[in-house]
């Protein structure tokens, strides 16, 4: 395989096709039709991070398919190499149907190749050079992947890696909430980078509890030192363990046009920061300064602005 000296972010998950709705805030049984977009949140964040100029790998499995091809295509026009991403001749590229909403979007996913990920997709060599290990409770929801990614995060660990979560915790993704639970804590003993938000809790614990009571659950049961609970049009609180929570307002959006894949643009802030060792709080406003450029606009980040120069200037 052909290894770049250095590795970012090695992003591992699902890589999908997103049919996002084209009537705005119809749920999915009054969507008439619906646009093609690449999807899959470690997918979103490899492209995102790729657009920012950090070198990205993504390790995810596909169909044999046409959406294959396209997501192949997709993924080469975004500068994400396609040297880890496998396809599978048996199982159909995965697929998610998406309201179109300013808020948490309603779904319906069909998913088969995205949960077939293999230990030969992430080699030693390659986490040897790797800064950045990044995946989801998305891709932790099925076996292999499971095992796959729960395996080469240890090895990451132990090669020195800093590790990165997105619990996008959801009952339709993954019903059997009590093997969540166990899985999440069996990454979180890595003390990864942990990004969170209050629905992803919500459905995780099944009651609504504190801002206090969750940071608690992650750095004294899990010993989490870094949590990232985003809070939607509210903005973000970042807890450190012990020391005092950061707190900062979303950036004002006049014309939100799609909420899906705001979370995947805020954390490709944060780590594009946090590579580029920048203090906490400087991380929190590009991740979100990114967020709000996601929010205006449907699917992926526009390309004809300078996103990386905008950023920059945020101190």
């Amino acid at each position: 395989m052909d290894y770049i000296e250095n590795i970012d972010v090695f992003c591992v998950g699902e890589t999908l096709i997103d049919f996002i709705g084209h009537q705005e805030e119809a749920t999915i049984e009054n969507t008439k039709d619906y646009h093609r977009y690449l999807g899959g949140s470690p997918t979103n964040v490899a492209m995102n991070m790729a657009r920012l100029g950090a070198k990205v790998r993504l390790a995810s499995t596909i169909g044999e398919d046409g959406f294959g091809t396209y997501i192949l295509d997709k993924l080469k026009d975004n500068r994400v190499s396609v040297t880890h991403v496998r396809k599978d001749a048996i199982q159909p590229t995965s697929v998610i149907f998406v309201s179109k909403t300013k808020g948490t979007p309603d779904f319906i996913p069909f998913r088969k190749a995205d949960t077939m990920i293999t230990e030969n997709q992430i080699p030693t060599e390659a986490l040897e050079n790797t800064r950045i290990f990044h995946t989801t409770a998305f891709a932790l929801s099925k076996n292999p992947s499971r095992n796959t990614i729960l395996a080469k995060a240890k090895e990451a660990h132990e090669l020195g890696v800093k590790l990165s979560i997105d619990i996008n915790y959801s009952p339709i993704i993954w019903p059997d909430r009590l093997k969540a639970m166990e899985t999440i804590k069996t990454y979180c003993q890595y003390d990864p980078l942990v990004k969170i938000s209050e629905d992803d809790m919500e459905r995780l614990f099944q009651e609504r509890l504190s801002h206090e009571e969750i940071f608690t659950f992650f750095h004294d049961h899990l010993n989490v030192t870094t949590v990232c609970l985003t809070l939607g049009s509210r903005g973000v609180t970042l807890s450190r363990k012990h020391k005092q929570p950061i707190t900062l307002p979303a950036e004002k959006v006049e014309n939100i046009m799609d909420a899906t894949g705001a979370g995947d643009a805020f954390w490709s802030g944060f780590l594009f920061a946090y590579l580029k060792e920048f203090p906490v709080e400087r991380c929190l406003k590009i991740a979100l300064a990114l967020a709000a450029i996601k929010l205006q606009n449907v699917g992926r980040l526009p390309q004809q602005m300078d996103i990386l120069s905008e950023l920059l200037r945020i101190t």
